[in-house]
């Protein structure tokens, strides 16, 4: 089963994931700021991180940032009001193979990570 976090301060943009995913059989993990999201992708190893940009402690961008410092290549799919194209370009150039804009719908969550996490194959967790 592939293991999904979903890091957003968000009580319910959390719980939207939540139940679009678990209904398509992802394991779920949550974090609600940015310094939880660091310490669950080095905890619990998720396959994808679905980050909010605007987060207490520390932001999507600094999150990107550390993923990028310690070398950690999990796909990460930002998911954010942020509608800038400088946001967006921020994001990229520090490595999300995503951005989706709030509000997002069930399909675009789902459609997003399967291209990220159907590459692996299988069901191998």
């Amino acid at each position: 089963m592939s293991k999904v976090l979903i890091a957003d301060d968000s009580f319910l943009a959390r719980q939207l994931f939540i139940k679009a995913l678990q209904g398509e059989g992802y394991e779920v993990i949550e974090a609600i700021n940015g310094q939880d999201t660091m310490e669950k992708v080095l905890t619990q190893s998720p396959d994808c991180l679905l980050l909010d940009l605007l987060m207490p402690e520390m932001d999507g961008f600094a999150v990107l940032k550390a993923l990028r410092e310690k070398d950690l290549s999990i796909p990460v799919i930002v998911v954010s009001a942020d509608v800038q194209e400088t946001s967006r370009a921020k994001c990229h150039e520090l490595g999300a193979v995503g951005f989706l804009n709030k509000p997002i719908k069930k399909d675009g969550i789902l459609s997003a990570i399967q291209k990220v996490i159907a590459p692996k194959g299988g069901s191998d967790r």
